[in-house]
């Protein structure tokens, strides 16, 4: 080959060579580049949640049909954005205006599952959180009527227990039910690896709570009346609707009866050292604050934080010396108590939500009470 064209060729390999050199390093360049910007990247901020309030079941549908637990929240607050949670059966609904996210838990044991997988989801920040359990109880005729709203200072179990047939109970046993770690009623004993079994609440975030809502007026009809007028033994059973302080007793069967209200009244008692008044029983607070109790443990949660707030949809018991039955639950009492959720919570979501400033690094006590947000 001759030298001039040895040359040319020479030339032409070292002008591919130095374009395919070219578009290497380019390559490593934009390559080093993307993976300098993948570690330079900010993952997502959690989403700060100022309030969350837990219902536990719907009628039909979250908004323009009969209202249950979550409608009320979802169309009077609004809560206007829908988010899917894994682990929810239900999408939870969220207020970016005013930071509340409301929750739909299902009942029974399905709640506490439902609060636990809220609280895996790392798209929320929990820190400062306020919790508002807000949904319909029987109530203890003794206590309050049908309508009225109780914000408790205690959350009592009474899953984890022993129960005797009611035809094999001994004589002079007042009911089949006791304890665990026990042998006869009335005998405080331990349930170990079942449940905390009772949790104190924030006596003044409760009394805080009460305060600002004591004086919310609860619709009066004559279908309210008409279910207290049989009461005649029981003077607050046969008040209008009105909001009181008193605790709530989780059990995830539906019971009812004077007997079993006199257990239920024994049980918040023993389990609180004399502290506690029975007032409301409902399926779900002792799976959701032994759920956020744990969590709280974990610092997911601020346990002192915590509400909660149940309406009386029916009274626990028939009138003093009536049967057991009829039917113990009416759609009256039920709707009256859904309204009354909403009317009274909602007093302490918008104030706590209005004054984010005054109640995002210190919780209120009944020092804090200015006025409620409009």
């Amino acid at each position: 080959m001759p030298a001039s064209a040895a040359r040319a060729s020479f030339a032409a390999f070292g002008v591919r060579w130095g374009v395919r050199a070219m578009r290497l390093v380019g390559l490593i360049l934009g390559l080093w580049l993307g993976l300098g910007a993948v570690a330079h990247a900010q993952p997502a901020k959690p989403i700060p949640v100022k309030v969350v309030v837990l219902t536990t079941f719907e009628i039909g549908a979250v908004t323009g049909d009969r209202p249950g637990e979550f409608q009320p929240w979802v169309e009077g607050l609004p809560l206007t954005e829908t988010i899917a949670v894994p682990g929810l059966r239900h999408p939870a609904r969220y207020s970016p205006k005013d930071g509340v996210l409301g929750v739909m838990t299902d009942m029974r044991a399905r709640a506490r599952e439902s609060v636990a997988a809220l609280l895996l989801d790392k798209r929320f920040d929990f820190s400062k959180t306020y919790w508002l359990v807000a949904g319909i109880a029987g109530v203890d005729p003794k206590a309050a009527s049908i309508g009225s709203a109780a914000w408790a200072r205690y959350v009592v179990d009474a899953d984890p227990i022993y129960e005797v047939d009611d035809r094999e109970i001994p004589a002079d046993w007042p009911y089949g039910l006791y304890a665990l770690e026990t042998e006869r009623p009335n005998v405080k004993g331990s349930a170990e690896g079942s449940s905390g079994m009772v949790w104190a609440l924030n006596w003044r975030l409760v009394d805080w709570a009460y305060g600002l809502t004591a004086k919310v007026e609860i619709p009066d009809h004559p279908g309210l009346a008409a279910l207290r007028a049989p009461y005649v033994g029981d003077p607050n059973a046969q008040r209008p609707p009105f909001v009181l302080k008193g605790e709530a007793l989780g059990a995830t069967r539906f019971w009812h009866g004077a007997k079993r209200t006199q257990w239920a009244q024994d049980w918040v008692k023993l389990w609180t050292d004399g502290a506690g008044v029975f007032v409301m029983t409902d399926c779900e607070d002792q799976g959701i604050l032994d759920v956020l109790d744990l969590y709280a443990k974990a610092g997911r949660v601020d346990f002192q934080r915590v509400m909660v707030l149940r309406t009386a949809s029916n009274y626990s018991r028939p009138p003093l010396g009536a049967p057991a039955f009829p039917r113990a639950f009416h759609d009256e009492g039920a709707v009256s108590a859904f309204d009354s959720a909403y009317r009274v919570g909602s007093v302490v979501v918008r104030e706590l939500t209005a004054r984010w400033d005054r109640y995002e690094a210190n919780t209120p006590d009944m020092t804090a009470i200015g006025g409620t947000a409009k």
